[in-house]
């Protein structure tokens, strides 16, 4: 791999992340118990605050009986759906081991989950699923043809100082925004990301932005720069309001 410069990886790791904070699905790649075949199967996209895959799988699923012999997997996200040549577009394979989710982030990972994923609130608490994480070794990043680059797992994730205000007050900030704000969220959704109007949500905020739902799409409010605290989230999404009440769809 070729050297990058400090700024270079830096805006490649925040590509990376949107790429996999904004995927509603993704494809995760086990290996066969037994032979160590490749095997593909589709799961629900989500991740943990510092921007790490997060996973709700059943024991009872033949890519759980895989990693439970190999922890060794692939997770792709694909972001080229809409496009009339989706080698065009941008897409990512991160690379690494899958492990439980830690007791102490459990609590965080569950409700930023069924946040984004509230159906699968029918069956989290069933005795056979559990909440997962991939630690990323490194991740392939394609942003389209010529644009190629492999990311160490390191450079790929947040560190704690950059996450841990958000996490903490993520809860309150998607109650008091689909409370007191619900106009706003979807003034984001309409006239800054195009999208068709309706009863928006926020459904995860993190440092780098916030994830809106209506049924079953979702799509990525970035900020303009990262956000550490809870005031900075606050100043961000009042600009947002301000640049979405004076623009049109």
């Amino acid at each position: 791999m070729q050297s990058q410069t400090t700024s270079n990886t830096s805006d490649l790791s925040a590509q990376a992340r949107a790429l996999v904070r904004g995927a509603r699905t993704a494809v995760l790649s086990t290996l066969l118990a037994g032979n160590g075949a490749p095997y593909g199967s589709l799961i629900l996209g989500a991740t943990c605050p510092d921007g790490a895959p997060l996973l709700l799988l059943s024991r009872l699923a033949v890519h759980t009986g895989n990693l439970l012999q190999d922890p060794r997997a692939s997770l792709l996200y694909d972001a080229t759906g809409a496009l009339e040549n989706p080698l065009t577009g941008a897409r990512i394979s991160l690379v690494g081991a899958i492990q439980p989710v830690p007791a102490e982030s459990m609590a965080i990972c569950q409700t930023r989950f069924l946040a984004r994923h509230p159906s699968a609130a029918a069956y989290a608490d069933f005795a056979d699923f559990s909440f997962y994480r991939l630690q990323p070794d490194r991740a392939h990043l394609v942003a389209g043809f010529g644009q190629i680059s492999w990311i160490e797992g390191a450079d790929l994730l947040l560190s704690r100082g950059q996450w841990a205000h958000i996490a903490e007050a993520e809860a309150g900030i998607l109650a008091h925004m689909n409370k007191d704000h619900h106009d706003s969220v979807a003034l984001y959704a309409e006239n800054l990301l195009g999208q068709a109007p309706g009863p928006w949500r926020m459904t995860g905020c993190d440092p780098e932005g916030c994830d809106l739902a209506l049924a079953g799409t979702l799509v990525r409010l970035p900020f303009a720069a990262m956000a550490c605290t809870p005031e900075q989230v606050r100043q961000e999404l009042v600009r947002l309001s301000h640049l979405a009440r004076t623009k049109t769809p």
